[in-house]
């Protein structure tokens, strides 16, 4: 463990960095379009949770167990990955507990909320960068979530940043619109939300630094496991209501679906 070459870490820091900056294209969108396509929308969020679910269950947790049961056995091995996998589930939990409700940053926004007439500019622009701020303190694990599993294999880690860019999507809208309203200032709407996204390669960095010089089986299981854990709570507490909410029930989970179809063909076509 923790015997990676410069490449494959190099690798994995892109794949972070191109996760988290896709907050970039919602801004970009909430500017160049009259209105948000919602049906679109709700298929793609639909999809990442997909992917994150099918990888989460069928990839990522066996492989978690698979890495401690080399040094533990089958049984401790399957308690230790079921701890790691809850412990994921309730650390995000817990960021998204602390963060106030009316600035979650998955409350939905749209394009064309950039014309409404808001009467408090002021509430406005804290209302974007505290859902920055929040958007930010999200997308750290997430980053990190997408480090480990591109070091461990590459193909998984495309699929779930893939996943990750996709649900920044609508994030990047949601800092966007009020800051928009609030300033006037396009290019200073795009950067908050370009910078909330810097968070993903940030928690990487950390992990990086912190966990490599570190990486037993026993640490990579559990890092591993809990990184499941994550993004099941992702995808269930924030994709899949934002998928609903941007469109038709049927629509998201039909993408859901679909999500889950084509993670299962890569992952038997490329095995």
């Amino acid at each position: 463990m923790g015997d990676f070459s410069w490449n494959e870490i190099l690798f994995a820091f892109g794949l972070t960095m191109f996760a988290g900056l896709a907050t970039g294209i919602g801004s970009i969108l909430a500017f160049f379009t009259k209105r948000t396509n919602t049906r679109f929308l709700s298929l793609a969020l639909g999809f990442s949770a997909g992917v994150m679910i099918y990888v989460s269950f069928i990839e990522i947790f066996p492989k978690a167990k698979e890495a401690l049961s080399d040094a533990y056995g089958d049984i401790s091995a399957f308690w230790l990955t079921s701890v790691a996998f809850f412990a994921g589930i309730f650390l995000i939990a817990l960021i998204d507990k602390l963060i106030p409700s009316f600035e979650n940053p998955h409350e939905i926004k749209k394009v064309e909320d950039i014309d409404k007439g808001f009467a408090d500019r002021s509430k406005l622009m804290r209302m974007g960068i505290f859902t920055a701020l929040a958007i930010a303190i999200h997308n750290f694990p997430e980053g990190l979530a997408t480090f480990i599993a591109a070091l461990e294999d590459p193909g998984l880690g495309i699929a779930i940043a893939v996943a990750i860019a996709i649900h920044n999507i609508p994030e990047g809208i949601a800092v966007s619109v009020p800051i928009y309203y609030a300033t006037g200032n396009k290019k200073k709407a795009f950067w908050y939300s370009f910078a909330s996204g810097l968070a993903e390669p940030v928690g990487a960095t950390i992990g990086f630094l912190i966990l490599m010089p570190f990486l037993s089986p026993l640490l990579f299981g559990m890092v591993f496991a809990g990184v499941a854990g994550i993004m099941v709570f992702i995808s269930i507490d924030e994709l899949l209501p934002a998928a609903q909410e941007f469109g038709e029930h049927h629509l998201s989970i039909y993408g859901l679906i679909a999500g889950m179809m084509v993670m299962a063909m890569s992952l038997l076509l490329f095995a």
